[in-house]
C-alpha cells in the first residue's frame, strides 16, 4: 500500500484561538471523533475585517469561542468548504449573531436524507443555504487578504476549497486531511471526480494546506501524490479481490480492511463502492445491475489478469 506521510500530532486547546500563520487563526470545536479525528477546525483570515472558513458543528460551547476571539473585529464572509454538519451546522446561528453573509457553492446536493449516503458522524446538514452561490475562481476580497475558491468535487459535489494566494496557502476542507484519507461516499460522492480534483491540486503551486480536521499539512503535493497512489492502488486491490471470487462489498471490505478499526468499516465500504462505480464506468468491472452497495461484480472479459 502507497506510504502517505500523514500528519497526526496537533498542539491545541479546545475553545481557543491558535495563530497558524500570520494572519490565519484556528479554533477547533470540541467535537472528537473517528472521522472528525480531534475535532471541526474553525479558521479566520485577517485581523479586524475577517472571513471565517466553516463555522464548524451545532455547538454552543464553539459558538461561544468564535464570538468570544472575534468581539472587537467584523466577520464580513463566512465560507463554507461544503454540507456535512461538522463543517456547517453552526452556520446559520453564526450568520445570524454576526450579521455575516454565507458563502458556499450550493445547498446538500441530495436533498432528502433517505435517498443520501448514511450519516457516518453528524452526516449532511439540509437545512443549510448560502447567501451567495460561488463557485470556481470566485475571489472574495477584504481590506488585508484575497481569498479564491476552488472547485474540488469528489468528496462532495459541492466542495470547496479556499485559496489564499499572497500566503501559497489552501483551506482543503475534507478534500485532503493529514490524518487520514478521505471518504467518498456515494450517491453524490464520486470517485472519478475525486482523483481529478487531485490532479487540480496538483497542478497549483500552493505551500502548505490547512485542512478543516488535525493539523496543517506542509510539503503538499507529495502528500497529494501519495494520495492518489493510494487511491489507484485500491483500485487494483479490489480487482485483485474480485479475481479471488469475492464478489460482493461486505466480502471485499472485510479482507481488504481486516488491519483498520472496525469503526471505520462503514466508511471503508462506501469507498470500496465509490470504487466499484467508477472501475463499472471504466469498463473494468460489471455489476448484476446498477452498481451498488448491495450488487453483485465480476472483472469483465479481459481483465482477469
Amino acid at each position: 500500500m502507497a506510504s502517505i506521510p500523514f500528519v497526526k500530532d496537533i498542539d491545541f486547546t479546545y475553545g481557543a484561538a491558535d495563530r497558524v500563520a500570520p494572519g490565519v487563526r484556528r479554533v477547533i470545536a470540541n467535537n472528537p471523533g473517528p472521522y472528525t479525528y480531534t475535532g471541526s477546525g474553525t479558521y479566520i483570515v485577517g485581523e479586524g475585517d475577517v472571513a471565517v472558513i466553516d463555522p464548524g458543528p451545532d455547538d454552543d460551547a464553539h459558538l461561544e469561542a468564535l464570538l468570544s476571539e472575534l468581539k472587537d473585529e467584523r466577520v464580513s464572509h463566512i465560507l463554507i468548504t461544503h454540507t456535512h454538519r461538522d463543517h456547517c451546522g453552526l452556520a446559520m446561528k453564526f450568520a445570524a449573531a454576526t450579521g455575516a453573509p454565507l458563502y458556499g457553492f450550493s445547498a446538500h446536493p441530495v436533498k432528502e436524507k433517505e435517498h443520501d449516503a448514511p450519516a457516518l458522524d453528524e452526516g449532511a446538514d439540509y437545512s443549510y443555504a448560502p447567501d451567495e452561490r460561488i463557485g470556481d475562481g470566485a475571489v472574495i476580497e477584504g481590506p488585508d487578504w484575497r481569498i479564491e475558491a476552488v472547485h474540488t468535487p469528489g468528496h462532495l459535489s459541492n466542495h470547496l476549497c479556499f485559496a489564499l494566494p499572497q500566503q501559497k496557502a489552501l483551506f482543503t476542507g475534507d478534500h485532503i486531511m493529514g490524518w487520514a484519507t478521505t471518504v467518498v461516499a456515494p450517491p453524490d460522492g464520486d470517485m472519478n471526480a475525486y482523483l481529478g480534483s487531485l490532479d487540480t491540486l496538483l497542478a497549483r503551486d500552493d505551500a502548505v494546506y490547512y485542512p478543516t480536521h488535525g493539523a496543517p499539512i506542509e510539503n503538499p503535493k507529495r502528500f497529494v501524490r501519495a494520495v492518489k497512489t493510494h487511491r489507484l492502488m485500491r483500485d487494483a486491490q479490489i480487482m485483485e479481490q474480485l479475481k479471488k471470487g469475492r464478489t460482493d462489498i461486505k466480502s471485499i471490505t472485510a479482507a481488504m480492511y481486516s488491519d483498520v478499526d472496525k469503526r471505520l468499516h462503514g466508511a471503508a465500504a462506501l469507498n470500496v463502492l465509490a470504487h466499484l462505480i467508477r472501475l463499472t464506468k471504466n469498463g473494468a468491472v460489471i455489476s448484476d445491475g446498477a452498481a451498488t452497495m448491495n450488487a453483485r461484480y465480476a472483472l469483465k472479459d479481459g481483465n482477469a489478469g
